[in-house]
C-alpha cells in the first residue's frame, strides 16, 4: 500500500518518500545570493527526512524579485553563493534527498517590502524599481501600473529562465520547479484577470499560455538532463478568474510540454479572492489534477499532521504532499510521521540517540 513514506520516481528521479518541503521565501538573500541564513536553512530542510526540497522562489533577473531580500539567479554571484548552501546541504542530507529550485519572477507583484515588514508596494525612499507584467494592470490600488511586456520582452524573459535553468544545473540542483502561481508572472499571463491582452499573448487559454509554455520549452532545452515540473494557481477563486477546469487544462499543457509533475496550489491574483480556507483546502484542486490531467501532482496547503498527510496520498488524492509551515515549526516532522505510521527513518548518526523521542511522544499522544 503506497504510504508516505513510500519512494516515487518522477519524470526519471528517484525520490525516497512521498514529503516535500514547499519553497517558502526567506526574505533574506543578498541582492539575490543565498546567505547565511540559507546556509542553515538549507541543511536543516536536508537533516529533516523529507525526499523532496524546493529551494524558495528564486527570481530570473533583478526586477523579478518580490523585494530586496528575495533569492534569484542571474548572477555569478547569486549561482557562486547557491553552490556553497546547497553542497553543505548535500554533505549533511540523508541519503537519497533531492534538492530542486522555484524559477520564478513577480511581475507586477515585485518591488514589494519583505514578508514580515509592513505589507505593500515598496514607497519612494525605499528603492524601489519598475514593474512588468501581461497588461498595464495594477494588482490592487495601492500598486503602481506595471508595464505591459513587449513580445520582444517577452522573448528576453525567456532567454532569462533558460539562462537560471542553466545556472541551477551548474550549482548541483537535481530538479526546477516554474512558479506558475500565486498572482506572479506566469500566472499573471495564464489568468484572464491580469491578461487583457489582443495579441497573440491574450484572449483564447492557448494564447495566454503561450508565454508560459515556451518558459517551459526553453527550460527543458537549457537543461535536459533536469527533471522540470511547476507549480500552478489551479484558481483564483474569483469570478471571471481562471477555473478549477482550466486550471486542469493548464495541467495538461504543461504535461505536454514534457513537465513531470504539478504542485497544485491557488489564488494569489487578485485581492477579491475569496478561498475557503481550512485544512487540506487544496487537496480536491491536486485530486482533480491528478485525474483530469494524468500527471503526478503534490498537495499543499494546511497539511500539517502525518495521519492527514498519509490519508492524501494512501487515498490516490495527490502523489505528494508539501509542507510549508508545518516543516517551519517542526523541521523534524518526517520523524513524527514514521512515528506514527510506525516507520523506521534513517536519521543522521550524530543524532540517531533521539530518534526514540518521536515515537515516545507519538505513543503519549
Amino acid at each position: 500500500m503506497t504510504d508516505l513514506f513510500s519512494p516515487i520516481t518522477i519524470g526519471g528521479l528517484e525520490i525516497p518518500n512521498r514529503i516535500a518541503v514547499a519553497p517558502m521565501c526567506q526574505y533574506s538573500a543578498n541582492d539575490g545570493s543565498a546567505s547565511d541564513w540559507h546556509l542553515q536553512q538549507w541543511m536543516t530542510y536536508a537533516m529533516s527526512g523529507a525526499g523532496m526540497i524546493t529551494i524558495e522562489m528564486t527570481d530570473v533577473e533583478r526586477r523579478g524579485r518580490i523585494s530586496h531580500g528575495c533569492m534569484g539567479l542571474y548572477s555569478d554571484a547569486n549561482e557562486d553563493a547557491a553552490r556553497r548552501a546547497l553542497d553543505a546541504a548535500k554533505r549533511v542530507a540523508a541519503p537519497g534527498t533531492r534538492f530542486g529550485v522555484q524559477l520564478a519572477h513577480a511581475g507586477r507583484k515585485a518591488s514589494c517590502r519583505r514578508g514580515w515588514e509592513r505589507s505593500g508596494p515598496l514607497g519612494a525612499d525605499e528603492d524601489p524599481w519598475p514593474t512588468v507584467s501581461a497588461s498595464a494592470l495594477p494588482f490592487n490600488a495601492n500598486y503602481p501600473t506595471p508595464q505591459a511586456l513587449t513580445e520582444a520582452g517577452i522573448e528576453k524573459l525567456v532567454e532569462h529562465f533558460a539562462a537560471s535553468a542553466r545556472r541551477a544545473e551548474r550549482a548541483g540542483f537535481d530538479f526546477i520547479e516554474l512558479h506558475s502561481a500565486h498572482g506572479y508572472l506566469l500566472h499573471q499571463f495564464i489568468s484572464p484577470l491580469s491578461n487583457h491582452r489582443e495579441d497573440a499573448y491574450g484572449g483564447s487559454l492557448e494564447n495566454r499560455l503561450r508565454f508560459p509554455l515556451a518558459v517551459a520549452n526553453a527550460v527543458k532545452e537549457a537543461v535536459p538532463g533536469l527533471m522540470v515540473g511547476a507549480r500552478i494557481s489551479v484558481t483564483d477563486w474569483v469570478d471571471g478568474g481562471l477555473s478549477v477546469e482550466e486550471g486542469v487544462e493548464v495541467a495538461k499543457a504543461y504535461k505536454a510540454a514534457g513537465l513531470a509533475y504539478i504542485c497544485c496550489s491557488s489564488g494569489g491574483n487578485s485581492p477579491l479572492q475569496k478561498i475557503p480556507s481550512g485544512p487540506g483546502y487544496q487537496v480536491h484542486l491536486a485530486e482533480a489534477v491528478r485525474k483530469g490531467a494524468g500527471i503526478p501532482v503534490r498537495a499543499v496547503g494546511m497539511i500539517d499532521e502525518p495521519l492527514q498527510a498519509n490519508q492524501i496520498v494512501g487515498s490516490g488524492r495527490a502523489d505528494m504532499v508539501a509542507l510549508g509551515r508545518a516543516i517551519l515549526a517542526d523541521p523534524r516532522w518526517p520523524w513524527r510521521a514514521a512515528a506514527a505510521l510506525g516507520h523506521e527513518l534513517a536519521v543522521a548518526p550524530q543524532l540517531a540517540r533521539a530518534a526514540h523521542l518521536p515515537r515516545k511522544w507519538e505513543q503519549a499522544a
